[in-house]
């Protein structure tokens, strides 16, 4: 695939004022071997995040549907296989203090983890499921200028969490 071709489900470019912005998606160039082109060894594997509270935090996490067996909830440090092979990872700030005494962690959020919904009244429906529970907000659902519904969550940690469906179905 050539650098810069759209994927099939992206918005339509905009043109006007008011209408969906197509978000530019980067690929390799078509002549290019292996993940990083040959250029790099190391390969992205895995998201990293410090919890204070690791059950509290992957109840967050199994609300959205991640299935984390409840066993995890004791541990300093979780990993979860996504589809696709990354990994979701937690750990206490008490494991991160265990390597590193001095660690604190930075304010505000430092990190915004987007789950795709099916459509845009999923992102309506997970969203009023999480707040009905007690879940922080930070933005209601709405339909973002780039062709989205988007809502962003803030999870028990405060980093976000967007769901998100594009607003036209893709074309086929």
């Amino acid at each position: 695939m050539p650098l810069n071709t759209p994927y099939a489900d992206d918005p339509p470019t905009a043109s006007a004022p008011g209408t969906p912005i197509r978000q530019v998606r980067f690929v390799q160039d078509a002549g290019a071997t292996g993940s990083y082109a040959g250029r790099m060894t190391p390969r992205l594997d895995a998201f990293g995040l410090v919890v204070a509270d690791m059950a509290r935090s992957l109840a967050f996490y199994r609300k959205l549907g991640l299935d984390i067996p409840a066993s995890a909830d004791a541990e300093p440090h979780v990993e979860f296989a996504l589809p696709g092979g990354l990994r979701l990872m937690w750990d206490t700030i008490e494991m991160v203090r265990s390597f590193e005494p001095d660690w604190s962690p930075p304010g505000g959020s430092q990190v915004s983890l987007a789950f795709r919904c099916a459509d845009p009244a999923e992102v309506d429906s997970v969203y009023a499921e999480m707040t009905a529970a007690g879940h922080r907000t930070h933005l209601k659902p709405w339909d973002a200028p780039w062709g989205q519904r988007y809502a962003v969550l803030l999870d028990p940690d405060g980093n976000s969490v967007d769901l998100y469906a594009p607003l036209e179905p893709a074309a086929g």
